[in-house]
């Protein structure tokens, strides 16, 4: 009797300094192995609650603490079936975003799985399961108010803007005419408001090129902005084209680099849902296409790499992992 106290304490410690925010509430806690890619097996207890899973090892030979927000996590799947032999073979395999993989191993007795499989799904991914994000229900208090740390205008001061080639322009200010950009942007002196709302009928959702960073001293700037809206008729925007001659005379050179960071053969794609590319009516204009594939295939090439480092490294096929992994050609454009 006096054993199976100790050890019920002992459980009840494991949990005791996890200090939870405000508003954060436990959800389940569960006895547990963390198959560690390091250590192997580490018994502990795990914590789940809106906002974290957390994990301490009680053995004290082996200190393991996993503190990972459910934000973090990006997949979560069962290890093994009913039918599974072989130690810590049934569990959890959790994948985070931070190319971390966690596996967790359970004893195959009653439904031991799938209640904590359920908890943590359902909280991993809340808007999914009709329930609130975590930083909606979350009650600290910070001395400072969020929506006035970042001060557009003084930013833009920072870098020297207004002056008489850029100015600063409230069309934003209810998200009308881009419901992705700030309310707050800058643009060439010389454009009108009314330029600034044809040109964002020919971008992809209104996201007209504007300024995002310039050089204090030498003038030279970084735009931003989506694709035109040429599709295959190969449309023209008079009002985009003198746009973008304003921003190349604003800068104060003889020639627009535009880089497009899709494929080339990406971009002609496009043109068949409505987008597209500038092409040879921009004058004084070059376009560079970056050669950057799609979501998917920048997955698996991230996906490739955290294989081949985590959690050990393969000294004999390192160059030639490395290389399948194409992040060379991804990062160096080449």
């Amino acid at each position: 009797m006096c054993v199976k106290a100790s050890r019920e304490s002992l459980k009840m410690e494991l949990l005791a300094d996890v200090s939870l925010l405000p508003g954060e509430e436990r959800i389940t806690d569960k006895d547990i192995i963390y198959i560690c890619p390091f250590s192997g097996a580490v018994k502990g207890k795990v914590l789940i609650t809106n906002y974290r899973l957390y994990f301490k090892s009680s053995d004290t030979d082996v200190m393991v603490t996993l503190d990972v927000p459910l934000g973090a996590i990006s997949r979560v799947e069962k290890m093994g079936g009913a039918s599974s032999r072989g130690e810590n073979s049934y569990g959890l395999d959790i994948t985070c975003k931070d190319m971390r993989n966690l596996r967790f191993a359970l004893k195959q007795e009653g439904h031991s799985r799938r209640d904590i499989f359920e908890l943590l799904f359902r909280h991993a991914f809340p808007v999914s399961h009709g329930l609130p994000l975590f930083a909606y229900v979350s009650q600290e208090k910070y001395g400072d108010n969020g929506w006035n740390i970042y001060k557009p205008i003084e930013e833009f001061r920072r870098q020297g803007l207004p002056n008489n080639k850029w100015r600063i322009t409230f069309i934003n200010k209810n998200y009308e005419l881009c419901d992705t950009y700030p309310t707050v942007l800058a643009v060439p002196f010389k454009s009108k408001e009314e330029d600034l709302r044809r040109v964002a009928t020919f971008r992809s959702r209104g996201r007209i090129p504007v300024l995002s960073w310039i050089h204090r001293e030498n003038q030279a700037v970084i735009i931003r902005c989506s694709q035109p809206l040429v599709g295959m008729s190969g449309k023209r925007n008079k009002d985009d084209e003198r746009y973008l001659e304003l921003i190349r005379e604003a800068n104060n050179t003889t020639k627009l680099t535009i880089y497009d960071a899709r494929p080339n053969v990406n971009a002609v794609a496009n043109k068949a849902t409505g987008g597209g590319y500038e092409g040879d009516e921009y004058q004084n204009a070059e376009l560079i296409f970056l050669d950057i594939q799609n979501i998917h295939v920048m997955r698996e090439s991230l996906k490739k790499l955290k294989d081949i480092v985590y959690p050990n490294v393969e000294e004999s096929h390192w160059l030639s992992s490395l290389e399948s992994t194409h992040c060379s050609s991804i990062v160096f454009g080449r």
